[in-house]
């Protein structure tokens, strides 16, 4: 799937609007940060070598606040100043006020200061010249102030993909409506929706598609001319309702369909010819809600992120003790909703079945478990927190 993956095109926008988005060129400073030497602490600042002994005693020369740029200093005296100010030429340390004494119009030092003491020395951050962001990074807090700290009012980022989310079946009823005998609530679709918002998409809702092929076929035609991405929800197994499959073959191709993993087996992953040419990728996810939401976890969230020029796919995985037993070894790899106990061992829920999504509301990660594999209270497991597999 990561193999089909071009890297959409790129625009420009305002640092403070790309929280989340993927940067498609290096960020280099044309500055130093800081500045200049600036102090660390509210103090005083002098040469270090008018200070040969705790106690000595200096004149207060001038005061210096932070945005302020004071005089040079004058040898054998002291400057008041705060956090942040620049050192005045001259001074080369600062002694904090709690280890000095202000008496009128001079400071008696409490210690013997070295030279470079509570001073940020220029560039001791960021040096001109330096690649403070690389290409393919997403976007933290973190990364939009660093960038601001070096001057960058905007920043070159991949576009947002274009995605088309709809869900097949005709159980399935929108919530706020009455529910008639034999049907269910959608509950797939604003799921999929918000994981896909939550990865920077823009996310085109098309609704309920009935099971019927013919319905199938347009939702997807229509959906692949304007979209990058068309995900759909269901209707991917080999039932006779299920029309995703041989409506996907028709409109291009499948290249992957069936996977060994549970829950999620009925994956399909293709693509959709567009009428004026080119292509839009296309994810068939399976119906049931646990596999839904696993298989967006393992397999959308790295497609998606990958479409916007990431580098970094992959989620943290810990190698945790195991609170529980699972004594049924599957020949397909299994992903267990799972969450931390107290004393930070991992504990499964009880009920692993894919339709219960439950699981996945109590659980905060899954246990990605090889196929074949049993384990008891004790044993090592990996452990991929929701929160490094879901953002």
């Amino acid at each position: 799937m990561l193999g089909a993956v071009r890297p959409l095109d790129a625009h420009s926008l305002p640092t403070a609007d790309a929280l989340s988005r993927v940067l498609a060129v290096d960020v280099r400073s044309t500055v130093d940060v800081p500045p200049v030497a600036n102090s660390q602490m509210d103090g005083y600042c002098m040469r270090a070598r008018d200070v040969p002994v705790a106690g000595t005693r200096l004149p207060v020369s001038q005061r210096i606040a932070a945005g302020h740029v004071g005089v040079p200093l004058a040898v054998g005296s002291a400057a008041r100043i705060f956090t942040g100010a620049p050192l005045p030429p001259g001074a080369d340390a600062v002694v904090p006020q709690e280890i000095c004494t202000r008496d009128a119009d001079t400071v008696v030092v409490g210690e013997v200061p070295r030279p470079g003491a509570w001073v940020r020395a220029r560039g001791c951050d960021v040096a001109t010249g330096t690649v403070v962001l690389e290409a393919g990074h997403r976007l933290r807090a973190q990364d939009l102030g660093q960038a601001a700290s070096i001057g960058v009012a905007a920043l070159t980022v991949v576009r947002r993909p274009r995605v088309a989310l709809l869900a097949t079946g005709d159980e399935l009823t929108p919530p706020g409506e009455p529910l008639r005998p034999g049907a269910i609530y959608d509950s797939n679709r604003p799921m999929l929706r918000a994981l896909l918002e939550g990865l920077g998409c823009e996310v085109t809702d098309l609704g309920r598609i009935p099971d019927q092929l013919a319905a199938t076929r347009a939702a997807l035609a229509q959906a692949a001319e304007v979209h990058d991405l068309v995900l759909s929800s269901g209707g991917v197994s080999v039932g006779g309702e299920d029309h995703v499959k041989p409506a996907v073959e028709s409109l291009g191709r499948l290249d992957m369909w069936q996977i060994a993993i549970k829950p999620g087996k009925p994956l399909a992953f293709g693509a959709l010819r567009r009428p004026g040419g080119g292509e839009a990728h296309v994810i068939g996810l399976p119906g049931n809600p646990v596999s839904s939401f696993v298989t967006f976890a393992v397999f959308v969230r790295p497609f998606v992120l990958a479409l916007q020029g990431a580098r970094d796919l992959a989620p943290l995985t810990l190698r945790l003790a195991s609170a529980s037993t699972w004594g049924r070894a599957d020949r397909r790899r299994e992903f267990l909703r799972a969450r931390l106990d107290a004393t930070g061992a991992v504990e499964l829920f009880p009920n692993q079945n894919s339709a219960v999504l439950t699981s996945a509301v109590w659980g905060d990660g899954l246990v990605d478990n090889p196929a074949g594999q049993t384990f008891a209270p004790g044993d090592l497991v990996r452990f991929i927190p929701f929160a490094s597999l879901l953002t």
